[in-house]
């Protein structure tokens, strides 16, 4: 499953980011607790969206979690935010 494509479209179908980009770092964690050979386990996303301006940063990651759903959360170890 390409989890980039899906966390990309979520977040765009969701909070209409200014900016969007949905990185796939889990070849930098091999070896690492989380790493599965051949799978998509560690993403960084940095995201730019007018809803966020008012909202705590915990509240913009709680936001994105529930965006994206416990399936998605569940099959993917880690998930690193960066707003713009």
């Amino acid at each position: 499953m390409n989890y980039v494509q899906i966390i990309d479209n979520t977040l765009r179908e969701y909070f209409n980011p200014t900016f969007l980009e949905v990185i796939d770092e889990s070849e930098f964690h091999r070896g690492h607790v989380g790493f599965k050979e051949g799978t998509q386990t560690h993403f960084k996303v940095v995201i730019s969206a007018k809803i966020f301006e008012k909202m705590s940063r915990v509240s913009r990651e709680r936001a994105i979690h529930k965006a994206l759903g416990s399936s998605t959360m569940q099959e993917i170890h880690a998930l690193s935010i960066k707003f713009q």
